[in-house]
């Protein structure tokens, strides 16, 4: 399994832009697709988007779609969630996690290495 680690959460106004990083370690960064999940008290474990191995081809939640971007750097082994347009509706923890099985996938179960998630919340 990979160890995750995300960054770059923090505090930030409503309409601005924050870009998460997820590195990775322990493995081989090519054999798993990507994911950022969010934990609100709602929900534990909301998809955010999903990235595949080459990352070519990308998934996102209706709710961020067209405001969030997915992207890696497989020579780095980081992925990325650059988030724009923030809404106070973004405020979560958000996890990066890797998925050795499918070639992109939204569901949670399919995901088996998880980071320890980094804090983004967003004031009106």
């Amino acid at each position: 399994q990979l160890q995750l680690r995300e960054s770059g959460g923090g505090l930030v106004q409503a309409g601005s832009s924050l870009r998460l990083s997820c590195g990775a370690s322990g493995g081989t960064f090519t054999n798993y697709a990507m994911g950022w999940f969010r934990r609100t008290p709602e929900k534990e474990r909301a998809f955010v988007a999903s990235i595949s191995r080459s990352g070519l081809a990308t998934i996102y939640a209706d709710s961020v779609k067209g405001r969030f971007t997915i992207a890696r750097d497989n020579a780095k082994a980081v992925v990325y969630l650059q988030m724009s347009s923030l809404k106070s509706e973004d405020t979560a923890v958000y996890y990066c996690a890797a998925d050795r099985v499918h070639p992109i996938t939204g569901g949670p179960l399919n995901y088996d290495s998880w980071g320890q998630g980094t804090q983004v919340t967003v004031s009106s």
